[in-house]
């Protein structure tokens, strides 16, 4: 890091000694930031200072602090979190290094499991607006038991605010540069009834994506055009049984156009990609509570999204060489999880949970790659995989102050896929998952310190499959399932007077029968020619630590931050793909008492491989944002600067040749976004009980 940018860093760190009162967006929900969180994406909901699993949770003051549009905008916040490009907005995250960096043919199998609300997105994860948005939970590591083979590395779970029991409303209006118009309002509250919430959220988001064609003279072929609804009702139906149902419909109609031949942000494109998707979600909570305190939960959910990515192949306007790609999935998925959980009030002597759970996923897939406008390879395929398991915790208290947990999930896997090469598989995969954890807390009393350590032992699992194409050789035409063994401690530590609170964690996990995907260009005067080969590559190694914590330095300022350490190594000592070494971050905020607020973050990324096809790097980059505004009541405007810097930095870089006439291997980047300004302006109104 320059000198320059270490001085800048330090003076945002200082800005919020002066006195004042804490800060909160007119989006945020009463200033308490230490105030107890429940995790809800575990089999029971638990605080997150008790979970025996190294986790972050973003709460609805985070987030409207930190963000502007989308869930993208946070992701820097999560230790050990990356995510890689090549499509609009985030689709394909890895956890701890493991994860997937693309999908182009065959079947979709996620490794880091992404869920709003319930409703299943893995692999689509795109339709993630911001905007009352209540919590973002990140589980690190196999979730086994909770989740099996669509976690692997861990889970992303997004849950929108609840519906209010007293009438709500808000509006948000945002304009910025480069094109950036937003506009989102909710309106929440009884309808008819207390017994009958509802809430109705709305956002709506255009930019023009910063980038300048210069074949087409225009500056919107990357552009963004975001719509997203969410919709909740909360229905009392007895005193013991409550039904919550959610409706989700996104409608993304994004522009691809990110890579430039010199790897700037100035296309040359004649044929603009696009990267739309449109997405129907539901969720059904139906849950019943026995007078014994035991209750049956039955989660029923729908995602229907329809995909369509395109782009130009050859990033040129060149007459004679003019290759385009576009794919067009449809993509469903119904799952169901009935759940049936003993009583936990006043400890656990067992306490206990069993649970089935199905999944049917079915995508089709349309391919089409066009040279100088004449047909040259198509595909169409159909692919679908049902999942069901059983599973079961049982929880035991030693004693009051520890207590062990074991979980269990057993899987089976069957899948059918055939394509327009005649190509058919029918892979059917059983696999066993699960965790024991040992946990003990210890302290407490104001102004004490609360305590909290754990170990656990966690096995994962992700499903088989099979690489499709004339050019496979027939003994790698399958592969089978990836294991993953984790072995984890950690420490949960708050003060009493609720002051501060940190968690650390300290993991070593190993991959079994590793998954590796690779590609090969088998034509270097073809940009699209590339073969991509799967294969059980013998074992990973991924070790590092995660802390974070956050501080109240005084009554109006508060510090928050996280640290994530990796290092994960393939069987050949070489670092795995998008897995830096080190991710730092921090935030500040500080209010006046006259309402003058002011929010900076600032994350730090060490380098990284983009491929395991290559050796290529990415630059390590810092990144650094500003919020400061006036708050009044029910109002409040907010001035925000993204990438205060100017950071240039890249999420994905490609490595082949794509420039005639000899066509050299080099490596192509998709560049990060440039310094943006822009003014929010928010009404909220409260009517009290």
């Amino acid at each position: 890091m320059s000198k320059n940018k270490r001085i800048f860093i330090g003076l945002l760190l200082a800005v919020g000694w002066p006195p004042g009162a804490g800060a909160v967006d007119a989006w945020a929900v009463d200033d308490e930031p230490l105030a107890e969180v429940l995790v809800t994406a575990s089999l029971r909901r638990v605080p997150l200072l008790q979970l025996p699993n190294s986790v972050t949770v973003l709460d609805a003051t985070r987030l409207a602090r930190s963000s502007t549009e989308h869930l993208q905008d946070v992701l820097p916040l999560v230790p050990n979190l990356n995510w890689a490009s090549g499509t609009s907005r985030p689709r394909y995250f890895q956890l701890r290094g493991v994860g997937e960096t693309e999908q182009w043919q065959g079947a979709p199998n996620s490794s880091v499991g992404f869920l709003i609300d319930d409703i299943d997105f893995s692999g689509v994860g795109m339709p993630a607006g911001s905007f009352d948005l209540g919590q973002v939970e990140v589980l690190r590591g196999p979730q086994g038991t909770s989740y099996g083979a669509n976690a692997l590395a861990g889970l992303i779970a997004l849950r929108g605010r609840e519906p209010a029991a007293a009438f709500e409303s808000a509006w948000e209006l945002t304009a910025g540069d480069y094109g950036t118009r937003s506009i989102a309002g909710l309106v929440s509250g009884p309808l008819g009834t207390p017994d009958l919430l509802g809430r109705l959220t709305v956002q709506r988001h255009r930019s023009d994506g910063f980038r300048r064609n210069l074949t087409l003279q225009r500056n919107d072929t990357n552009g963004y055009d975001e719509t997203f609804t969410r919709a909740k009702l909360h229905y009392r139906i007895a005193e013991r049984t409550r039904l919550e149902l959610t409706g989700l419909w996104a409608d993304l109609d994004n522009g691809y156009d990110a890579f430039a031949l010199d790897n700037s942000r100035n296309t040359r494109s004649d044929q603009p990609g696009r990267d739309a998707q449109r997405s129907l979600g539901a969720s059904a909570v139906l849950e019943h509570e026995w007078r014994n305190g035991s209750s049956l939960r039955s989660v029923s959910a729908l995602a229907d999204s329809s995909i369509v990515y395109g782009f130009d192949g050859d990033w040129t306007a060149a007459p004679d060489n003019d290759f385009t790609s576009g794919i067009d999935r449809a993509h469903r998925v119904v799952s169901q999880d009935l759940r049936w959980m003993s009583a936990a009030r006043g400890g656990c002597a067992p306490c206990w949970v069993l649970g089935l759970y199905g999944q049917s996923l079915r995508e089709s897939l349309a391919q089409l790659d066009l040279y100088n406008g004449a047909v040259y390879r198509e595909l169409t395929s159909d692919y679908r995989a049902d999942n069901v398991a059983g599973y079961g915790q049982l929880e035991l208290d030693w004693s009051p102050a520890t207590r062990l947990t074991l979980g269990l999930r057993r899987e089976q896997r069957s899948a059918r896929y055939q394509d327009s090469d005649a190509t058919r598989f029918r892979p059917r995969d059983r696999m066993t998952g699960g965790q024991l954890s040992l946990a003990h807390s210890w302290g407490g009393g104001n102004p004490g310190a609360n305590w909290r350590w754990y170990a656990s032992l966690a096995r994962g699992y992700k499903a088989g499959g099979f690489n499709i194409g004339a050019a496979v050789p027939a003994a790698q035409r399958g592969y089978g399932p990836e294991f993953l063994w984790s072995a984890e401690t950690g420490l949960s530590v708050a003060s009493g007077d609720g002051i501060w609170q940190a968690r650390f964690a300290l993991f070593a996990m190993r991959r079994r029968e590793q998954q590796v995907a690779t590609s090969l260009q088998l034509d270097p005067a073809d940009p699209l020619s590339f073969l991509y080969l799967t294969t059980n590559n013998g074992r990973g190694r991924n070790d590092g630590l995660e802390a974070e914590g956050r501080w109240q330095l005084t009554e109006h300022l508060s510090l928050a931050g996280s640290l994530g350490l990796l290092r994960a190594r393939r069987v050949d000592g070489r670092d795995q793909e998008h897995a830096p070494r080190r991710q730092v971050s921090v935030s500040v905020d500080w209010r006046q008492p006259q309402g003058w607020f002011l929010h900076a973050d600032a994350q730090q990324v060490a380098r990284f491989y983009f491929s395991d096809s290559h050796d290529q790097l990415s630059t390590p980059y810092t990144l650094v944002n500003l919020k400061a505004g006036i708050e009044r009541g029910a109002w409040s405007g907010t001035l925000w600067l993204k990438n205060v810097l100017n950071e240039r930095y890249a999420q994905r870089g490609f490595f082949f040749g794509n420039e005639p006439p000899d066509f050299p291997e080099k490596l192509y980047l998709q560049q990060s976004d440039p310094r943006q300004l822009g003014l929010t302006l928010s009404y909220r109104f409260n009517q009290r009980p």
